[in-house]
């Protein structure tokens, strides 16, 4: 029987397949208020042609939505990368009290490999955070998304 974390998870994986049905970078999460998932998103910066359009954004977007406020102090969000710098200062905005992230990414996260805007002492908000939940499935997702994507590429030189 999985735990209630590893089923947000399982939920955040599930968006981040939707993305890649897109031809889209597999990331996707969910946020989490009092034991139910109240909002959903995944990556559709392509397909919508939009920079913003990334997974934590558009779940946020519905959490205030569907909390009628836009402190989501009382929510987590699960996610399967670790945010961007848009996306954590983002996450640090809505004051979230919780994020969980599956896989780190060296190259451009922001909690912690490049930086960690979400527990960044002289912002005005700390978000609580825990890593590698479900990492190696998420981070298998990407690099199988990755190593498509390069074949593609090859195949139409």
């Amino acid at each position: 029987m999985l735990s209630p974390e590893e089923t947000y998870m399982r939920a955040a994986i599930r968006e981040a397949k939707k993305a890649y049905a897109l031809d889209e970078v597999p990331i996707g999460c969910v946020i989490v208020r009092e034991g139910k998932i109240i909002a959903r998103g995944y990556n559709r910066r392509n397909t919508d042609g939009n920079a913003l359009a990334h997974a934590e954004l558009a779940a946020i977007r519905k959490a205030c939505k569907k909390c009628g406020d836009w402190r989501l102090e009382d929510c987590t969000m699960y996610i399967t990368l670790e945010p961007c710098p848009m996306c954590a200062g983002a996450i640090v905005q809505s004051r979230m009290q919780k994020v969980v992230i599956a896989a780190m990414n060296p190259k451009a996260g922001c909690a912690g490999s490049v930086v960690n805007l979400l527990q960044m002492p002289g912002l005005n908000h700390q978000v609580e955070m825990e890593r590698g939940l479900l990492e190696e499935e998420c981070a298998g997702l990407l690099r199988d998304f990755f190593r498509e994507l390069r074949r593609k590429k090859e195949k139409n030189l």
